[in-house]
């Protein structure tokens, strides 16, 4: 994470049948963003302190802090209300000693506590690493369409979160002592957009208009100008950078390719959750190109969702692929093809949630495990359940490419699912240095 088992089968392609890739631009520094869960606290009991423990937080340039929730109103707030905001794992718990990034246990007086003063310490250990405040995600997006509405609310949310997160006047929520104007400066080096997604359907409830794709543009350019002008006060940058959808539809709904990438240092690109439980069939969730056999009539992949950013105009060296540190399962697979596109009875049993393990877990199940070299996937399959997932070694190919491409760098969803030795985040880092 070696608790890799050797593959007892593999699918051996000759080198000559490998997809072409573009030659690579100039060297560049490669980002290598990772996310970190706030809830990851809880049931997996993953610390800030596990980052620096398992080496990762010497491997990363960037940890995304997720997530920050948007309000019915367009602005960036904190809560301690379930479902709504988790202020207490951002900034109220205090840590113990030996919970704490440096060995030294917070006290009640102190004004910062929680998830984000552990971030302050282990950037103090790495003074090159970044930390954003990631706003949204899959289940938070609800409101962002109301957000970007009108110049007035684009203001109003670009201010609030500046103010929230960058500034730091986190507001003291219950009898807890932590908070208070400026507890939080110094945590946070920028904002990252995670909308899913502009223009077309997300999670169930989620607000969608038509203008969204112009909108979400705008929004973008607003957040870039009031970072700038902050940044002109502090004598420092900012960062901004959003995560974007592979699927072409949802591009094409709303994502004004060259209009957003030039509000953005960078771009996260989703290169996970091709397929899924939510299908009956099997399939690859994170390839790396598309196989002309899925019988899937459209064929994700890293590659196409690549060259979908490519072809609509943007900067290859601000596209960072997402990789996952996590797999995608069924079960009740029947043995033809190896599991490969078969029919399922639904999703295999996981740890947290059906249908979804971490690569921690995967690594050490029983099984065979299948690699198809030729378009960069993995698959462990036991005879009835059927996992598809990343390693270390399917992470290099990604690297590889990644580099032969001239792209900006990775990103992993998330630290959590990684193993106590940073397995998945040293893979890339050999490659990314």
């Amino acid at each position: 994470m070696s608790l890799f088992r050797p593959l007892a089968a593999a699918c051996i392609v000759a080198a000559s049948l490998l997809p072409s890739i573009a030659p690579a631009s100039a060297a560049v520094a490669y980002e290598r963003v990772a996310y970190f869960a706030q809830w990851g606290i809880y049931q997996r009991n993953f610390l800030v302190k596990n980052v620096e423990t398992s080496g990762a937080a010497a491997k990363l340039t960037t940890i995304n802090y997720a997530f920050g929730n948007v309000s019915e109103q367009g602005l960036c707030f904190e809560a301690n209300e379930a479902g709504v905001g988790d202020a207490w794992a951002d900034y109220q718990k205090r840590f113990k000693a030996g919970e704490s990034v440096d060995g030294v246990g917070d006290v009640v007086t102190q004004p910062l506590a929680g998830n984000f003063n552990q971030l302050r310490k282990l950037k103090a250990k790495h003074p090159g690493l970044k930390a954003l405040i990631s706003l949204g995600g899959w289940t938070w997006s609800k409101y962002f369409s109301n957000a970007a509405l009108t110049s007035a609310s684009r203001q109003a949310f670009a201010a609030s979160c500046i103010d929230l997160y960058l500034k730091g006047n986190l507001p003291k929520i219950g009898t807890s002592p932590h908070g208070g104007p400026g507890s939080g400066a110094g945590v946070f080096d920028g904002i990252d957009i995670d909308w899913e997604w502009p223009g077309s359907e997300g999670n169930v409830g989620n607000v969608v208009r038509p203008e969204d794709k112009q909108n979400f543009t705008l929004l973008l350019a607003e957040l870039r100008r009031q970072l700038d002008e902050y940044g002109a006060q502090t004598g420092r940058h900012y960062y901004l950078t959003a995560f974007l959808p592979a699927d072409p539809a949802k591009i094409n709904a709303g994502v004004a390719v060259p209009g957003v990438f030039s509000s953005l240092d960078f771009a996260t690109v989703q290169g996970y959750d091709f397929n899924g439980p939510w299908n009956s069939r099997t399939g690859h969730q994170s390839n790396l190109y598309s196989d002309p056999n899925d019988p899937s009539a459209e064929k994700f992949s890293v590659d196409a969702a690549v060259g979908a950013y490519l072809t609509r105009g943007a900067p290859a060296g601000k596209i960072v692929v997402g990789v996952p540190t996590y797999g995608k399962g069924w079960k009740g697979v029947p043995k033809t093809n190896n599991g490969l596109y078969q029919t399922s009875t639904g999703p295999a049993r996981g740890t947290y949630e059906n249908g979804t393990e971490d690569y921690k877990k995967i690594v050490a199940n029983r099984g065979t495990r299948y690699r198809d070299t030729a378009i960069g996937a993995l698959w462990l399959y036991d005879g009835s359940n059927w996992w598809s997932y990343d390693d270390p070694t399917l992470l290099t190919q990604k690297a590889q490419y990644i580099k032969a491409r001239g792209l900006g760098g990775s990103m992993m969803w998330s630290l959590d699912g990684d193993d106590a030795q940073a397995s998945l985040a040293t893979a890339l880092w050999n490659e990314l240095k």
